[in-house]
This record gives structure tokens, sequence and C-alpha cells, in this order.
């Protein structure tokens, strides 16, 4: 700072005073947080723009009115409080809070309380500097029901890896096929979980589960699909995911797939009863004898898959069957089961 310009501070005849305030209300004018200055009765005597844009009310609704006018019922007690160490000559550190706008509703806030002092050092106010702390707030309610949504479906998962090992263990004659199904049945869980991951949880599409799920057994040249564009639920991603790859493994070794053909998924949506409902069938035809009867007379994981497991968890029902060379799943679930709510709609 140059000399003249130091100088000007000390001048007697208050022009330093006056360029100190005059730049403090530059910066209470522009700064993003609501600052508010209040006398000892709790008296609004200064208000910001940050604050009318914050709280609702503009400099000539709020100056003269009491600070209560931004106090929730429930926090009175808190206002008390504070004034009460205001007149102590104590700041008060920063704490989160609520405080109530113009239209009734709630914001929660961060705010900081400094005692304000006359030129002879007495205490005559309060300066508080009240943060909109609504989008961290958002962030650690999100963060909250994530980390519970991602514990619950780990449980989930322990418990299918669990099954899976007990299946797996009893339809197997050897350590090497024991291992080499269990991997690859952990391995689907695996694709599905990118899928989910890389949409932030919420769900995915149908059609690209089908082409992940196919990827070892051929990819996009392995089946024909057909249907509308669909985002699925999470528990439907992981459910439908383990049929795929169930159906798919079964067809490489004795269906359309050890052949080199294409597997036909189709889907839709049709109005039941009871509202709407999903329809989803995976047909394989060849003119040729199947090289396995029917996996439904057999009884391994792949069969409570597709028997039990996803049906059940959709709250649907599945069939199976095998005619004249041609192979059928078919599953069908309320909509409301498979189909992703679209972002904002879901229930919180």
């Amino acid at each position: 700072m140059k000399q003249d310009e130091a100088a000007s501070f000390d001048s007697s005849d208050g022009t330093g005073d006056a360029l100190v305030d005059a730049r403090l209300a530059a910066i209470v004018e522009s700064s993003f947080d609501a600052i508010i200055s209040k006398d000892l009765d709790g008296i609004i005597t200064s208000w910001n723009p940050a604050a009318e844009r914050l709280f609702g009310y503009t400099a000539e609704e709020a100056v003269g009115q009491s600070i209560l006018l931004l106090v929730p019922p429930s926090h009175l007690d808190e206002e008390a409080q504070i004034i009460a160490r205001i007149r102590r000559g104590e700041r008060v550190e920063t704490f989160e809070t609520v405080r109530s706008r113009k239209d009734g509703s709630v914001v929660p806030v961060s705010l900081t309380i400094s005692p304000i002092r006359s030129h002879d050092g007495r205490i005559v106010g309060a300066s508080k500097i009240a943060r909109d702390i609504s989008a961290r707030k958002e962030t650690q309610r999100r963060i909250r029901l994530l980390l519970r949504e991602v514990n619950h479906r780990v449980k989930n998962q322990y418990a299918v890896i669990l099954s899976m090992v007990r299946e797996t263990l009893k339809h197997t004659g050897s350590s090497e096929e024991f291992e080499t199904k269990l991997r690859e049945r952990i391995m689907s869980l695996a694709r599905s979980h990118d899928l989910l991951v890389n949409r932030d949880w919420r769900g995915a599409s149908l059609a690209e589960l089908i082409l992940q799920q196919m990827e070892p057994f051929g990819g996009q040249d392995s089946v024909r699909l057909a249907g509308p564009p669909l985002v699925l639920t999470p528990t439907a991603v992981q459910s439908l995911g383990m049929a795929f790859h169930e159906l798919a493994t079964n067809s490489a070794k004795y269906g359309v797939l050890a052949r080199g053909g294409a597997v036909d998924v189709a889907w839709g949506i049709e109005d039941g009863a009871d509202g709407k409902r999903f329809l989803l069938s995976w047909t394989e035809d060849t003119s040729e004898p199947m090289l396995i009867t029917d996996i439904s007379d057999r009884k391994g994981f792949g069969s409570v898959v597709l028997k039990r497991a996803t049906p059940q968890s959709l709250f649907g029902s599945s069939t199976y069957h095998r005619l004249d060379g041609r192979v059928c799943w078919t599953l069908t679930a309320p909509l409301e089961q498979i189909e992703q709510p679209e972002p904002g709609t879901e229930p919180i």
C-alpha cells in the first residue's frame, strides 16, 4: 500500500474510516452468503441481497422485524441462547440448524454469529452469516441411502454366491469342473454389476444386459433382439442377468449356440387385470434333435434360477419347455418390478 494511501486511513477528517466502511459494505453486498445484523433485542438492522435470495424477504420487509421471523417454532430456544452468549461477548462458532423462508419452507443453514461492538467497545448487536447447505445435505442423504442400498445388495450377493457354491458343488463331478462353473457364474454377476455401476446403480438397459451376458458366447452375433427400449431396476438386472447366463451356457453346450446359430429374445408390455405386465421369451429353434432332453428335468443351479429364483425375485412366473426341436423360456412379471422409474420419481 502506498504511503499516502496508508495515511488516508489515519486522517482526522474521517475519510479513512469512510473508505473502510465502503469496502466492508461492498463485501457484504456482493457476498454469496446471507449476512444479517441484529440488535440485542433481536431486531434486524441490516439485510444483504444474499439474505433476500435465501429467505425470500426483501430488505424493506425484513429490517425492523424480529429475527424470530426466520426461526421455526421448534428452534426458538436456540435463538434465546444465541442472544445470551452475544451479550456476554462470546462468538458463536459455526453450527448447522434450520431457518424458515417467506414461503413457509424450511432451509438447512450453517450459521456463524459474532458480537457487534460500538466505537467505545460496547456490545450493541450481532452479525449473523447464514450459508445455504441444502445441496450438501441432499448429497449426504443420497450417500446414506446409497450406503444402505449397497449394504443390502452386498448381503444379497453373499446369499446368491453361497447358493451358487452349494448348488454347483452338488452337480459337478470334479474340482476342476466346480471351479470352472463357479467362476463363470460369478463373472456373470460381475457383468451385471458393471452395468449398474456405470449408471450409478439406477438400473440398466435390457438390451445392454442381454448383449453383456452373451459376450462370452459370441456377443451380438449370437442373439437377435426384439422389444421396446426398457431400463430395468437393479433387482431385475441381477435376476435376469443370472437367467440369461444359465440359458446361454446351456445353449452353448446342448442347443442352438452349440451349432453356431442365434437365440431369439423378445419382450413386450401388455395390459393386465392388475396393471401392466412385462413379458419376455428366450427361444431357440432348430430342426435337429437337442443334445440334451430338457433342462426342466435337471435339478442343477440353472434349473433353480430359471424356475424359481428369477421369477420369484420379480414376483412373476416362468415356463421352460422343449418341443420338436424348439426350446422356449418365458417370463411374465408386473412391470413395476421390472422397469426402473424415471429419475426424480423414485419413492424416498
